[in-house]
């Protein structure tokens, strides 16, 4: 295993000292022979931890070390953002300007959509990495944004992460400047900072020095995982753990500027006014009790975090090249070293209780699929080792009989709600969030659809927004699908109800005419909404 300490500054030193082995534990699954991690600690502005673990190349055993870069995927988000705002100071963007006056190719939508709703994710644009899978010819992402004609929800009315505003925000950049945004980023960010080792990088295969290589964990080993091609939504910014820590302290210092270090961690608001936990390109939410503003990323084997603890002037990044470990649990593990054994109660004190008993049964009445009986999406609740939760979501804890609150883990379904759930019977229940909006969920009886049923379904869907198309037939494994003439046996849905079918967070909803003929289906996935499939042509079975 590498471990390689490059820097314990001045008074500090003692202190670094004290906690290396505690964070060398943190990592010791990673060893030479694996990918790792990379991490760097500063407290009060000083360098304590700048450590490396594991394998940057295994088929060539180059070891991982503090000056290794990586790929950091959406924590580039406050780069974009840094950049689109020192543009707003210089009067040469508006924050509440329209975008189509830098994209007049977008379609109209009806709605006025601001460059502050891109830097916010309240623009209601479809995320184009919740499309690209399913795109025909693979379009580069810019193209693939352009095409959508619809929204997921009117601008300012509602949060969903979206990095397709990210991408239009680098465009309107290089649009609005005459350079490319590579350029523009290393001129007025990276160079003024001392970034040194920090690059946008607009073509993934050019060679990068010191560049970790991305792995993916597999049963009988390791294998290569990094985006290299147009799905990268024009561009990824490479950088070291160090430098991350100096942009860091340049967020702490306001060396960008008072107005960009303020609107860069500004809560953003919706329509009705109500603050988000998000602001632009940083999400702002407490760890501990202790206020965290932080942003992870990832892209195919590469995960980071990089996070300040501005109350406790303690800043970390984590940048690793497998998904062997998410970056941000181990972040927070090395938080948990550092910060005060006063905020580590909380770490026990603000759990949701485990429940037994006739309260653990009570729980498991309640748990199940439940459909919002306006929208027709769904959301599971599952009884977790005795605790209440959303399936991959937060968990619930009790308020009074029959309320649940929302508890921790980021909700990337809805609003960054702290919302509560009202149960009317185990059958159902109101989702009310912070906006006050309710929403009626019903639970999903068992339904299992007749030949006859299957048949009324089966054809050819095709969508011009997403130049691709959907046959939908009965198979041997049952109702079936399969997306642009793709090779195997195709996919196999689970039956809601009638018209709506389900696999794994991607729903389909079938649409009919008055005289109650399939017409259309709405393909709709966790960042995604509602893209209208056309029917053409019916099909009647496949094997």
């Amino acid at each position: 295993m590498t471990l390689l300490l490059i820097s314990l500054f001045g008074s500090t030193a003692t202190l670094a000292q004290d906690k290396t082995g505690e964070i060398d534990k943190i990592f010791d699954w990673a060893k030479q022979e694996t990918p790792g991690c990379v991490c760097a600690v500063s407290q009060n502005g000083k360098v304590v931890v700048n450590r490396a673990y594991g394998s940057a190349d295994l088929e060539r055993e180059v070891s991982l070390n503090p000056k290794t870069i990586f790929d950091i995927g959406s924590v580039r988000k406050q780069f974009i953002s840094a950049a689109v705002l020192l543009l707003v100071e210089e009067k040469s963007l508006s924050l509440t300007e329209d975008i189509h006056k830098y994209f007049p190719e977008l379609p109209g939508y009806g709605k006025k959509i601001t460059i502050d709703h891109l830097l916010t994710h309240t623009s209601g644009l479809r995320d184009w990495t919740g499309m690209l899978p399913l795109a025909n010819g693979k379009p580069d992402a810019l193209t693939l944004i352009l095409r959508q004609r619809g929204l997921n929800f009117a601008p300012g009315e509602e949060w969903s992460y979206s990095n397709s505003g990210y991408v239009l925000l680098t465009e309107i950049v290089a649009r609005t400047t005459g350079i490319p945004f590579a350029e523009f980023a290393r001129k007025r960010l990276f160079d003024p900072l001392g970034m040194k080792s920090t690059t946008y990088v607009t073509n993934m295969t050019d060679v990068v020095k010191n560049r970790a290589l991305g792995y993916e964990k597999q049963k009988d080993g390791w294998k290569l995982d990094m985006y290299l091609g147009n799905d990268r939504g024009g561009g990824a910014i490479l950088s070291t753990a160090g430098d991350l820590i100096i942009w860091n302290e340049a967020l702490t210092n306001g060396r960008l500027g008072a107005f960009v270090s303020e609107k860069l961690q500004e809560p953003s608001k919706l329509n009705n006014g109500r603050k988000l936990g998000y602001s632009r390109g940083l999400f702002l939410e407490t760890y501990r009790g202790v206020k965290e503003v932080s942003h992870s990323g990832g892209a195919a084997g590469y995960h980071s975090w990089l996070g300040r603890y501005p109350e406790r002037g303690l800043s970390i990044a984590v940048l690793c090249n497998s998904d062997a470990m998410g970056a941000t649990a181990l972040a927070h593990r090395i938080a948990d070293v550092f910060l005060p054994s006063t905020d580590m109660q909380l770490a026990t004190d603000g759990l949701p209780p485990v429940f037994t008993g006739d309260a653990l049964a009570e729980l498991n009445s309640n748990a199940g699929l439940f459909m919002n009986e306006k929208t027709g999406e769904t959301l599971r609740l599952v009884v977790d080792r005795g605790r209440f939760r959303i399936a991959g979501g937060p968990g619930l804890v009790s308020v009074t009989p029959g309320t649940f609150r929302r508890f921790g883990a980021f909700v990337q379904f809805m609003s960054q709600d702290e919302f509560e759930l009202h149960f009317l019977s185990p059958d159902q229940y109101d989702l009310i969030t912070m906006e006050g909006q309710k929403y009626r969920y019903k639970r999903v009886q068992p339904f299992t659809p007749s030949p006859a049923d299957l048949q009324a379904l089966a054809g050819r869907y095709t969508s011009d927004e997403l130049g691709a198309f959907f046959d939908i037939f009965s198979g041997k494994e049952g109702f079936m699908g399969r997306a642009n003439d793709a090779p195997g046996p195709g996919f196999s849905f689970n039956a809601i109800n009638k018209d709506t079918y389900q696999l794994g967070g991607v729903t389909v909803r079938f649409l009919r005419d008055k005289a109650g003929k399939v017409v259309a289906l709405d393909y709709s996935n966790p960042v995604v909404r509602n893209i209208r499939f056309t029917r053409i042509s019916n099909l009647t079975s496949r094997r």
